[in-house]
């Protein structure tokens, strides 16, 4: 009797996306209306953020499907800053002290200087160049990049459906 065995692989399809790293000082919903009108696309806010449950943090997202091009845009923010509030009593003290700090939390932490990942999905050839040129000529973009998502060590926290 013949054995067969059947790999994972013939199953599984990697996804195809790029993903270019934002580095801008604006808010998102701001910076979801500049590239909007500079890549002539329609980002929407979601109604949920990506979450991190382990984490309890939040990222907000924006996102369109290009029906023509069959195409997926994704606008994440990379940092999460979570407020902690330390109730500390001072022995000299009568009454005590709220000591307020901040952690701040990233989505890829191999980039934590990047603040929004704009990740595009496509089965085609994208225009990633292309892309990438328009997000440079928008005034509020200080600098953005391609990032190859194969050396990245996170990369399972940008699977968002």
């Amino acid at each position: 009797m013949a054995v067969r065995k059947l790999s994972l692989d013939e199953f599984l399809e990697e996804e195809h996306y790029a993903l270019i790293g934002i580095h801008c000082v604006i808010e998102d919903y701001r910076l979801a209306y500049l590239i909007n009108k500079s890549l002539d696309i329609k980002l929407k806010r979601q109604k949920l953020d990506v979450t991190n449950p382990s984490l309890n943090t939040n990222y907000a997202i924006f996102e369109w499907f290009d029906d023509k091009q069959l195409t997926t845009y994704h606008l994440v923010a990379n940092n999460c800053k979570i407020q902690n509030s330390n109730s500390v009593e001072q022995s000299n003290s009568l009454f005590g002290e709220d000591h307020l700090g901040s952690t701040n939390y990233y989505l890829l932490p191999e980039f934590k200087k990047v603040n929004f990942l704009l990740k595009i999905e496509t089965e085609f050839n994208n225009k990633e160049k292309i892309i990438l040129n328009n997000l440079l000529k928008i005034p509020q973009v200080v600098t953005a990049y391609s990032i190859d998502a194969d050396t990245l060590k996170s990369k399972d926290n940008l699977i968002f459906n």
